[in-house]
């Protein structure tokens, strides 16, 4: 098993791996520890998901922002949750299904989705 990293950049290199569970979920420690390196996205449900929240500039930036985030999740093989409320209030929740719980690749996951470019509402 490789080494949980550390900085934004050690998440950026890496790639996510595959998840049938028979993992252990992170602890608690452990995920605020990854949570440091993910600007913007919380924990959610008792710590087993993580969230962020954004407020795009109108509905197609939340589209074309989701849709490079499908593109991403393809790749990664990990895909989360997306939401889109409001025409322009987009929400992505990220967990690894197959253990019910929070596991590196959320975290890689986060990391590579906030390279994404989205048009937010400046005021």
């Amino acid at each position: 098993m490789s080494t949980i990293a550390s900085t934004t950049e050690q998440l950026v290199r890496k790639k996510c791996v595959p998840c049938e569970g028979g993992v252990p979920k992170l602890t608690a420690d452990e995920a605020n520890g990854l949570l440091k390196n993910v600007t913007g996205w919380s924990l959610t449900h008792d710590g087993e998901r993580i969230r962020r929240d954004w407020r795009t500039k109108n509905f197609m930036a939340g589209i074309e922002f989701f849709n490079a985030v499908a593109k991403l999740a393809e790749e990664e093989g990990h895909h989360p949750d997306l939401h889109l409320e409001g025409y322009r209030n987009v929400a992505i929740e990220i967990w690894t299904h197959a253990i019910g719980g929070l596991s590196e690749n959320d975290f890689i996951l986060a990391a590579k989705i906030d390279q994404i470019p989205i048009a937010v509402k400046t005021h």
